[in-house]
């Protein structure tokens, strides 16, 4: 039977799910079916239209946010509806959040690594797939996307829409992160690059991908202190 506050995380993947309820209906019942009876209060929910491949999630951050605010503890009603990245659910759980997704509520963190490692293993397997496909269509000799000439405007465009969708994605990294630096720094780390070395070591992904190094740390917490 649940008890406590809990503040609800729903995601689903393309607009046109997030517009019709397709798929979000779902997981509100899973939810409430989960919390029904018990002392519990369910203090708010945060809808998130976007890809599960993709680390920069708004609405995820103010679900945190709002975790660390009231106390309370981030319900979901599927482990694959919060990530596909076994790094980004390591570094959701180093943020210090209590999370439990009702499918396996009395999963425990090896658990959940395992369910997160194996889902992350299933979207590379199947992007390889794509890759390989798209590879053999090439070698025949059928020009694929931006080098169809039709497209060119289209790519113009693209380039335009990604610059604004890598600020935005940076922007809600930092987000995510800051907390982790900040608990980091309360453990102890004096210098940027122990920092850097801590984040590496948990696995903390930065915006890209890619390892943490002192002017990447740097940057972040700029970030906050002009916020």
């Amino acid at each position: 039977m649940a008890a406590g506050k809990f503040i609800a995380y729903f995601r689903v993947s393309t607009a046109r799910q997030g517009a019709s309820g397709l798929g979000l209906d779902a997981q509100r019942k899973a939810v409430t079916d989960y919390l029904n009876g018990g002392a519990w209060e369910l203090i708010e929910e945060f809808v998130e239209v976007e890809s599960g491949k993709r680390n920069d999630r708004p609405e995820l951050a103010k679900a945190i946010a709002a975790c660390r605010k009231n106390k309370a503890t981030l319900v979901i009603a599927k482990l694959d509806r919060l990530a596909r990245n076994v790094a980004f659910v390591s570094s959701l759980m180093e943020a210090g959040v209590d999370f439990l997704a009702v499918d396996m509520p009395t999963a425990n963190r090896l658990t959940i690594h395992i369910l997160a490692a194996v889902a992350e293993h299933e979207r590379e397997m199947i992007s390889a797939r794509t890759k390989a496909a798209l590879a053999a269509t090439k070698a025949r000799g059928r020009k694929l996307g931006w080098a169809i000439d039709s497209r060119r405007d289209d790519q113009l465009k693209a380039a335009r829409k990604g610059a604004s969708v890598r600020r935005s994605r940076a922007s809600a990294q930092a987000d995510n992160v800051l907390p982790i630096i900040r608990q980091i720094e309360a453990s102890g780390a004096e210098t940027l690059q122990q920092v850097a070395d801590a984040l590496n070591a948990r696995g903390v992904p930065t915006a890209r991908g890619g390892s943490w190094y002192p002017a990447t740390v740097a940057r972040i917490k700029a970030r906050a202190a002009a916020a």
